[in-house]
């Protein structure tokens, strides 16, 4: 086999689900596929999808999830269907469901991701984070992203993961997982890949804290909402230190300004998913009473995601595909600015396959506001040609 025929991808624009599927499986299907992975618009009839989707590539592994937007050879996209497919003997996949996240319980994380290193361990010898990484996509609507990411970096140890809440268009209504031939909601996914190619895990942000800090003096953990921000109604506090008045509080400005908050010495953003009619604040991530946080100021977006590609280039060569998943916010910050166009040709050159999300797993944290991979590369053998 030759390393352009272990990863394919496709994108397909198309309305109608089952068209888009029977385009999407002419890009991938080949004789030698074993996994694909799947990104679809929430538009799409998922029950046609789903049954299109078990004809066309019966008998492979499949996974996927419902998006705030796509990311494949159409560049940014909405209401499209994106997938990429890998080929043996370069790739082995197994996954597995958790059902029901909101009586999720840490052990349940736990025995998902053993059960999953002992299968792959039943095929692969020296299993370890050099061959091996995790991929778990998960209901964005659940709250339950902190816990399960958690319980599964810890139970998978060295190998890292990482992921991307599942999303339905900024409808905030119900998102979904695809496993085991159907939709999930209120669900996780994890895949695990043993491949033979090199990879390397990694992600980009483009926020800086400011000295503009902001404590959570009330707040509904479990539901992420802050009702008081420095022992003042969230909404109007956290406007006038971003400049603006509150009834003026829009996407486009928690993807300017989002606040972030540190862990181990880094910050991380706790991205803000909207102002309610209460004046408090919904959060894409978890949020507690006593937390310090600081506004953030973004710096260039464009040159971030350049400098974490020419890392992954100076590691592992020229990716053969880029499994992404991005922040709707950034997209949304990328159209505010007219920076579409620029970051789509960086995608493109890096063979990016990914959606928005309302949220991203990165190893065993929760963040926001982040562009979190994992990017394959190519091995030359002797004898075959590029």
């Amino acid at each position: 086999m030759s390393r352009r025929t272990a990863i394919r991808i496709a994108h397909s624009c198309l309305s109608d689900p089952q068209r888009a599927v029977e385009e999407l499986a002419l890009g991938l299907l080949h004789s030698d596929t074993t996994l694909v992975i799947f990104f679809c618009s929430n538009s799409y009839d998922r029950t046609v999808l789903a049954s299109e989707i078990r004809r066309r590539f019966q008998g492979m592994h499949v996974i996927g999830c419902t998006t705030a937007g796509e990311i494949g050879d159409a560049g940014l996209s909405q209401q499209s269907l994106v997938g990429v497919g890998f080929s043996a003997p370069d790739f082995i996949a197994t996954s597995g469901l958790i059902p029901n996240l909101q009586q999720f319980q840490i052990a349940e994380g736990h025995a998902l991701a053993n059960e999953l290193l002992y299968g792959l361990q039943d095929t692969v010898t020296h299993l370890n984070a050099e061959n091996c990484f995790g991929f778990l996509l998960i209901d964005g609507l659940s709250v339950r992203e902190e816990q399960v990411t958690h319980a599964i970096q810890d139970a998978l140890g060295n190998i890292a993961m990482i992921g991307g809440s599942a999303a339905d268009d900024l409808l905030f209504h119900k998102t979904y997982v695809y496993c085991d031939g159907d939709f999930h909601a209120d669900s996780a996914l994890l895949l695990l890949v043993h491949t033979s190619l090199p990879f390397k895990i990694f992600k980009a942000q483009h926020f800086v804290p400011t000295a503009e800090r902001l404590v959570v003096t009330h707040a509904d953990a479990r539901r992420r909402i802050v009702h008081e921000i420095n022992g003042l109604p969230a909404a109007p506090e956290y406007a006038r230190l971003i400049g603006v008045m509150v009834e003026e509080l829009s996407p486009e400005h928690f993807a300017a300004a989002p606040v972030v908050v540190a862990i181990d010495g880094n910050y991380y953003v706790r991205a803000i998913r909207s102002a309610n009619e209460d004046q408090s604040l919904t959060f894409y991530c978890a949020i507690e009473e006593g937390l310090v946080l600081r506004v953030a100021r973004g710096v260039d977006p464009i040159e971030s995601l350049q400098q974490a590609f020419a890392e992954v280039r100076a590691q592992i060569g020229q990716p053969q595909v880029t499994l992404a998943c991005d922040c709707i916010l950034r997209k949304l910050e990328l159209v505010q600015r007219g920076l579409t166009a620029q970051a789509e040709q960086i995608l493109s050159d890096n063979k990016v396959i990914g959606f928005n999300t309302y949220g991203e797993q990165f190893r065993g944290v929760h963040v926001n506001q982040t562009f979190a991979a994992v990017a394959i590369g190519a091995v030359d053998r002797c004898g075959e040609d590029d």
